[in-house]
């Protein structure tokens, strides 16, 4: 599970279900106090479920996108 690490709104979603990440892959762009925040993956994997959508305000903690098992 990526999870958000600041609270904001959802600016832009990187990936969508299939899509393969690696560590490090910018997955969601958060903007919070009007900065862009990138969310990376913490570990390699394929994108099963994008739990948000663009403009969607979220809080730190939130669930942002479920990687497959």
């Amino acid at each position: 599970m990526i999870k958000a690490h600041i609270t904001g709104t959802v600016w832009k979603i990187e990936v969508k279900p299939g899509d393969t990440v690696e560590e490090g892959t910018v997955v969601v762009i958060l903007e919070s106090m009007k900065m862009e925040m990138p969310v990376e993956a913490e570990e390699e994997g394929e994108v099963a479920e994008v739990l948000i959508t663009e403009g969607q305000a979220v809080t730190e903690g939130a669930a942002l996108v479920r990687l497959k098992d």
